[in-house]
């Protein structure tokens, strides 16, 4: 009796093909990839835009049409750009619950693991399956229109319901569960994960609020209101932004600054924990503190923790 050959192993990649960066270092992930005998899978535009000759790899390179199938039987998807690009391989893998493994081209890269510099260590850990899983709390967020839902989508890091003309403000009612907690004249409110906490939430002045944390986050923009603070709830709550019905302003939704929905007067949101988590491929385990640090070039020079003085001591 013969052994049954072991499953074929698939990588979806999502790249940011309009830099020339990014698409250097994914064709060096196909071209390892498939040398170690995994099939990468690649959405055709951006496979145009590479250039890439599907039948020039053994196992040939996968070309596929459809995002809403990309990642269906990958093991994972590797994502060559900023976070905004990682948000994008977020939406075409959420259905799948497919992790997803970001490098790093951008600015800050906060939901990235790994950085540009990192790319033949990625691959080693790809190939030898040296990498974990994270779950991250996601939003659900719905639209109402004349008591009517008319939109239903999800965000990873945040959905805010921002005014639509530079010339007026906002004037909205805030809402946790289900009791109405302040109106305000503002440009705007951020209803956040703790994955966004360092993403839009954390340029309108909210806290920053670590991953291993369960909660949403409300906080307004540029509030005129005596009470306008940022708020953190429990992970079980439902927030609700009311614009007011008698406003001369409009609103826009924006979700993970991506999908946008048109907020007339009277409109109302609604934002809770998402079903599914996104799922973040993680590399190393290192603290959420050290990475704070590394993205944001904070000083800690000076810094003799316990630890660091037990090894000066040795």
């Amino acid at each position: 009796m013969t052994a049954s050959a072991p499953p074929t192993r698939r990588v979806l990649m999502v790249a940011h093909t309009g830099r020339e960066e990014a698409r250097e270092v994914a064709l060096a992930f196909c071209k390892a990839l498939s040398a170690s005998g995994i099939v990468v899978r690649v959405l055709a535009a951006e496979a145009a835009d590479l250039a890439l000759e599907p039948s020039a790899y053994s196992p040939a390179i996968e070309i596929t049409d459809s995002e809403e199938d990309a990642a269906a039987d990958c093991e994972l998807a590797v994502v060559i750009g900023g976070d905004g690009t990682i948000l994008r391989a977020a939406e075409i893998t959420y259905s799948s619950r497919t992790p997803v493994l970001g490098v790093n081209l951008g600015h800050v890269g906060f939901l990235a693991e790994a950085e540009v510099d990192d790319v033949q260590s990625t691959i080693d850990a790809v190939v030898e399956r040296r990498y974990v899983a994270e779950d991250r709390m996601t939003l659900d967020v719905q639209v109402f229109r004349d008591g009517e839902l008319v939109t239903r989508t999800f965000a990873v890091n945040d959905a805010s319901v921002e005014k639509a003309a530079r010339e007026r403000m906002l004037e909205v009612v805030v809402e946790v569960d289900g009791r109405p907690l302040s109106r305000w004249g503002c440009d705007g409110v951020v209803c956040a994960t703790p994955t966004g906490s360092t993403a839009y939430n954390f340029s309108a002045g909210g806290p920053v609020v670590w991953p291993g944390v369960e909660a949403l986050l409300m906080v307004p923009i540029s509030a005129h209101a005596l009470f306008a603070r940022p708020m953190v709830v429990a992970p079980t709550s439902v927030l609700a932004v009311e614009v007011l019905a008698r406003t001369e302003g409009a609103g826009v939704l924006w979700c993970d600054g991506r999908r946008t929905v048109d907020l007339p007067p009277g409109a109302r949101i609604e934002v809770r924990r998402g079903e599914h988590p996104v799922r973040l491929v993680r590399l190393h385990d290192s603290p959420f503190t050290d990475r704070l640090v590394a993205k944001f070039g904070l000083p800690v020079e000076g810094w003799r923790g316990q630890a660091e003085r037990r090894r000066r001591e040795a």
